[in-house]
């Protein structure tokens, strides 16, 4: 069992030394959030709150992904990053690609895109991005992507894309690990069938046992291994180190550490995170 951090609404003069101190503790990764703009009001209702209603507002930090990631990288060694999650289809595969090549260079391949379709039909329309089809499309930027951080001229003809032969510079050493948000049998497909990982919304222990089975069985109607396939989940429930045992036994590689909001309130000292972070180490890291 492995241990994300999740670094969602946090401070961003605190993700360095957050990040510093989760890999002196043992943690896995640091998993950071994405919108890009938030409208004052938001009419499209929350997919994981029982009354429709987000968790965050549009004061909640959201620094640029890219560039937040690779301060923190550059500041550790060992700690892996990702997105959760990344909203895809609001944005082009070129810039996205070109960017997630750069980071893997550069954090020497501990970076995994975490991507999901997007719930905000609100920030599409503004973007300007089609709401309705954008499942399909991230299906088709995937392949985009992967693509191109295979290096050389590639070309594309497909129903939202389609350009010439061309290459982005310096390409990745390897294709980088695509993680899928979402627990909707269109998200498990896409996960288990075209990706190296699945990312919970928030799962009860109960839930996991069935979400694993269904992905084993996804990835073998693919041809595809087991091993090697991460699913990182934030169970929604007291857990104990028995719990994750069992998890971990069903196929569930790793869990994630709550956002700081969730526990200490919308704003805290960098000592009560730290404080958090090593009781958190205590209770959980050092028994895997």
């Amino acid at each position: 069992m492995k241990f994300w951090q999740s670094v969602a609404w946090v401070e961003p003069e605190h993700l360095v030394p957050v990040a510093r101190f989760a890999e002196e503790l043992g943690f896995e990764g640091i998993l950071n959030a994405d919108h890009a703009i938030y409208p004052e009001q938001v009419k499209a209702p929350y997919p994981y709150s029982p009354d429709g209603i987000p968790p965050m507002t549009a004061d909640d930090p959201y620094p640029d992904c890219w560039v937040s990631i690779a301060f923190m990288a550059a500041a550790t060694t060992r700690l892996r990053f990702s997105t959760s999650v990344y909203v895809l289809p609001l944005r082009s595969p070129f810039e996205v690609a070109k960017a997630c090549g750069a980071l893997s260079i550069f954090s020497e391949e501990r970076f995994a895109l975490g991507i999901g379709a997007g719930w905000m039909k609100d920030e599409f329309d503004i973007y300007g991005a089609p709401f309705k089809a954008r499942g399909k499309r991230m299906d088709e930027m995937i392949e985009v992507m992967q693509r191109l951080w295979d290096g050389g001229m590639v070309d594309y003809q497909g129903e939202f894309y389609q350009f010439p032969r061309l290459q982005i510079e310096p390409a990745p050493k390897n294709r980088i690990p695509i993680y899928v948000g979402g627990d909707n049998p269109a998200a498990l497909k896409r996960a288990a069938q075209r990706c190296e990982g699945w990312i919970g919304a928030g799962n009860f222990p109960e839930e996991v046992p069935g979400l694993m089975a269904k992905l084993k069985a996804l990835r073998a109607e693919a041809g595809r291994e087991w091993e090697g396939f991460e699913t990182i989940i934030g169970v929604k429930a007291e857990t104990d180190v028995t719990m994750l045992q069992d998890l971990a036994g069903h196929g569930m590689t790793a869990t994630v550490a709550p956002p700081f909001a969730f526990v200490l309130g919308k704003t805290s000292s960098l000592s009560d995170k730290k404080r958090f972070m090593e009781q958190y180490a205590e209770r959980y890291i050092r028994h895997f």
